[in-house]
């Protein structure tokens, strides 16, 4: 972590302090340095946070079913927290960290988690049929660019922790349970 922060990371941080109630430890990996960080935190913020077809909730389970797959252990404790307090369900968390596929979902979350997946192990094998697959269970093509665009950054992202060993922050493995 470059030291001493500066001022508008030192205020971001404190920001997450307050509001997650703590820093998350992928952005102090990142703090070493600050553009990465900043380009990060801006692609992180505009995918799940910025205005969506997507719930939060679903960019959350897409983040979750992509680092199952991908065996991510700092994202599938960080994003299960999250899906578990955002949906109230504790088992939902659990189900898509073990296999999404127990989950009682509805046809629109089977078609982006399936979607997703298949992203995820096959990329070059997506069709025309899975993205209408993805009409066909309400999505837009703007929303199936945001499904994408979850899931290609969580692999990403999921590549990077394994491979530094980013372990994610002990708060995350009690919350919502």
């Amino acid at each position: 972590m470059v030291d001493p922060l500066p001022p508008e990371t030192e205020k971001y941080f404190d920001v997450c302090q307050e509001k997650l109630g703590m820093v998350p430890n992928v952005l102090r990996a990142y703090a070493f340095d600050i553009d990465k960080l900043n380009a990060f935190t801006g692609m992180y913020n505009d995918l799940m946070l910025a205005g969506s077809g997507l719930t939060k909730l679903e960019r959350e389970m897409i983040a979750v079913v992509v680092s199952a797959v991908n065996r991510c252990f700092y994202c599938l404790t960080a994003h299960g927290a999250a899906v578990r307090a955002l949906s109230g369900d504790p088992k939902l968390g659990e189900m898509l960290v073990m296999n999404w596929r127990v989950a009682d979902l509805d046809t629109r979350q089977h078609a982006m988690l399936h979607f997703a997946e298949k992203m995820t192990k096959a990329s070059s094998e997506i069709t025309e049929e899975d993205r209408q697959a993805l009409r066909d269970a309400g999505f837009s093509d703007r929303d199936i660019w945001d499904i994408a665009n979850v899931a290609g950054f969580f692999n990403m992202t999921n590549r990077v922790a394994s491979a530094t060993d980013m372990r994610p922050n002990d708060d995350y493995h009690a919350e919502a349970r």
